[in-house]
């Protein structure tokens, strides 16, 4: 059975390959982001096999803690992304009016 896991985590690690091919051909952030997602999706799911083929219940644990920095780093890369460009004026405020000065 521990065969079938290893065969199992290779796959997996092919499949990361893939993804790495998508990171070098993909030219926009969300590309890229989704590689990400991938490249954690994917360790957590080489934890887990590996969990079960070597018998260590603490790579469940690490697996767990990956899966949850995958989470936050979405939520970061989401708050960036939708964040207004310092380049933009507010929205209310007219171009060439100063603060303070009337009509």
């Amino acid at each position: 059975m521990t065969e079938l896991y290893l065969v199992l985590s290779f796959f997996i690690l092919l499949n990361l390959l893939a993804g790495i091919v998508r990171v070098l051909r993909g030219p926009t952030l969300q590309d890229r982001m989704l590689t990400a997602q991938l490249f954690g999706t994917t360790g957590v799911a080489i934890l887990l096999v590996l969990a079960e083929a070597i018998g260590v219940a603490a790579l469940r644990d690490v697996a767990l803690v990956f899966a949850l920095l995958g989470a936050v780093a979405v939520v970061a890369f989401i708050r960036g992304a939708s964040s207004p460009d310092e380049d933009q004026p507010e929205p209310g405020s007219e171009p060439g009016s100063e603060p303070g000065r009337g009509p």
